[in-house]
């Protein structure tokens, strides 16, 4: 009898496993998909940010030239991309974005330093400019950390224009995003 239990508990074990097993098999990519990345040749994740890349204006005397960016490993289905960098050390209560690059079409996958591709959108940032404007936190501050994301897309272009907010952008960068990568820089003066 206590042989009999014991076969029927391992019979059970075993099945238990198997089910278990077949539910792994049957979620490859759950369990191995690669999640979308983002490298800059001009800076490392989490260095300091060159002063090439740095604001010329507001007492900042960089050339405020756009760092190279590359991503890899973004959803097949998405449609296309935007960049941003945003300053979440800034002094005010919502940060300060510095950059808002959208509608880059979807076989991008890297922008050259100082450059995107020209049918992409550049909104305006909170210098009240368009295009790249780059770090430059007021003097005596710690460091600032400046986070560059790259968002892929469910839409061919975001319903904005170039006199968009940072905060509509994000709004609507965040609704369509499919997935997401950041690279975080850091200035201080």
């Amino acid at each position: 009898m206590k042989k009999l239990v014991r076969s029927k508990i391992g019979l059970a074990a075993r099945g238990i496993l198997s089910a278990f097993g077949l539910i792994a098999a049957l979620m490859p990519s759950a369990m191995t998909a690669s999640a979308m990345e983002l490298t800059s040749l001009s800076f490392t994740d989490g260095g300091t940010i060159p002063g090439r890349y740095v604001l010329n204006g507001f007492g900042c005397f960089g050339q405020n030239i756009s760092p190279a960016l590359l991503w890899w490993d973004a959803p097949s289905e998405a449609k296309s991309f935007a960049v941003t960098m945003f300053d979440p050390d800034a002094p005010t209560d919502s940060g300060w974005w510095h950059w808002l690059l959208v509608n880059i079409p979807a076989g991008v996958r890297s922008l050259p330093v100082g450059g995107g591709p020209a049918d992409a959108l550049k909104t305006k940032t909170d210098f009240g400019t368009t295009g790249y404007s780059g770090p430059c936190p007021p003097e005596g501050d710690k460091p600032h950390r400046y986070v560059v994301t790259v968002f892929a897309l469910d839409v061919e272009k975001l319903p904005v224009d170039a006199s968009a907010s940072g905060a509509m952008v994000s709004f609507l960068l965040n609704r369509h995003s499919l997935a997401k990568a950041t690279l975080t820089g850091r200035f201080g003066r």
